[in-house]
């Protein structure tokens, strides 16, 4: 997610405390919302699935492989 749409999630969470947001805004701020937890999940599951873990029997195992590389859940 780029910076500026971050910098309008930030403007909206002030003026919604400040005055409170149109119905226009309301909608675009949720928008926003739901596309910066997608961007975070993605990021998230990206470094996981990058993740080696060593097992106790000593094999290494990769969680993206381990769990099948899961994507939108």
């Amino acid at each position: 997610m780029d910076e500026q749409k971050i910098k309008r999630i930030n403007e909206l969470y002030r003026k919604s405390k400040a005055e409170g947001l149109t119905e226009v805004e309301k909608r675009e701020q949720k928008l926003l919302r739901t596309e910066y937890l997608e961007a975070v999940r993605r990021n998230l599951r990206g470094q996981l699935n990058n993740i080696d873990v060593e097992e106790k029997d000593g094999t290494v195992v990769n969680l993206g492989e381990k769990y099948g590389n899961k994507s939108g859940h």
